[in-house]
């Protein structure tokens, strides 16, 4: 339910654009949508996720400006600039803390040792590197209509793709954590 939730505005943007053929049109009506989304979420939850506020901002700035300057490339580099302020995250934190941002958030949930989560880390920040660069490339290179396409298909087939991978991959080697970590307990 919160994976629909979550791209309920992508979803809308997607339709608004198929139905008008206009991207300041559907951007128009993409900046209420993920207000109203961030609002409900919060309702139910009483939690404001940092990456949905991230995404409510730049939604509000970036398609402000496409509305107020009547030009698409601002809403185009939206996805790129989440993308890449994610991977500046996920790497930073291997500098701040004492673990990397993964491994402080599925830490409760997945057992792995501090090489495995480092790898797993590195594997987030190729990912979002990539889809930001890969989103770019599709808006210069392509029409309009095949970059609305690929932001709802695309992208959320890319990151499918991805987290099944990162799914088998922590079922491998989470459980050779695990263990691992039981026979040091057991000794």
């Amino acid at each position: 339910m919160k994976l629909l939730i979550d791209f309920l505005p992508i979803l809308i943007f997607f339709g608004a654009y198929k139905a008008t053929g206009n991207l300041i049109t559907a951007t128009t009506i993409l900046i209420p949508v993920t207000v109203i989304q961030v609002t409900a979420v919060y309702l139910i939850t009483k939690k404001l996720e940092k990456m949905a506020l991230i995404t409510l901002s730049l939604v509000i700035i970036l398609g402000g400006l496409t509305i107020l300057l009547n030009d698409g490339w601002f809403i185009k580099w939206k996805p790129t600039v989440v993308n890449w302020l994610f991977a500046a995250t996920f790497f930073c934190s291997h500098f701040v803390g004492q673990k990397p941002i993964i491994e402080r958030l599925l830490s409760q949930a997945i057992a792995l040792d501090s090489r495995r989560w480092l790898k797993l880390s590195y594997a987030w920040i190729l990912f979002f590197t990539v889809s930001g660069t890969l989103n770019l490339f599709v808006a210069y290179q392509f029409s309009e209509d095949a970059w609305v396409n690929f932001k709802l298909f695309g992208q959320l087939g890319l990151t499918v793709i991805f987290l099944i991978l990162q799914g088998a991959w922590i079922a491998k080697h989470g459980s050779e954590a695990s263990i691992e970590s039981q026979e040091e307990t057991d000794a």
